[in-house]
């Protein structure tokens, strides 16, 4: 596996967690946990948000956000859509990247308003790592009113996506 492929492999996994966690907060009780909830919700709307700015920068266009959250907190079954949508963009754009455009350094303005530069590959790679570490704190919240929070696990996105890797090497070699 090249790097673009596991980069690749990696923006898929980061859309099979989204929704793992978005069904999750599906059954959180709103009326019984609404200020979990809330948080939650406006959680993963801030990873939508930089998702969304990060791919303007990655694009060199505008992306339209003046904050890393947006003043209103969106329902989330708007939200499931938006973010499924940027997923998508992702999983489509990243295969197209040669490594030369991976390497290459851009310019971009921060919400602040501060200067920053970073390598396309550079930019993807904080994309993956912040919707990550957001998700986390999303699932300790849900852990904190006692539901089990989805199992963001790399292997058992690659299980479920291809269940031949779970038979043993005997039996995947058919003896």
């Amino acid at each position: 596996m090249n790097a673009s492929t596991f980069l690749a492999s990696q923006f898929e996994f980061k859309a099979w967690a989204n929704e793992e966690l978005v069904s999750a907060l599906r059954h959180l009780d709103g009326e019984k946990h609404g200020a979990e909830r809330h948080t939650s919700i406006r959680l993963l709307n801030h990873i939508y948000v930089v998702d969304r700015i990060f791919a303007g920068h990655l694009t060199g266009t505008a992306h339209g956000f003046t904050a890393t959250n947006t003043a209103e907190t969106p329902t989330l079954d708007g939200l499931a859509v938006s973010l499924a949508e940027s997923d998508a963009w992702y999983v489509n754009h990243v295969p197209t990247l040669s490594p030369a455009m991976l390497d290459a350094g851009l310019d971009f303005t921060f919400t602040d308003g501060q200067h920053g530069r970073m390598t396309r590959g550079e930019m993807l790679s904080h994309v993956l790592a912040h919707g990550g570490y957001h998700r986390g704190a999303i699932g300790r919240i849900l852990a904190q009113t006692g539901m089990a929070p989805p199992r963001e696990i790399y292997t058992r996105f690659l299980h479920e996506r291809e269940p031949v890797r779970r038979l043993t090497t005997r039996a995947a070699a058919g003896g």
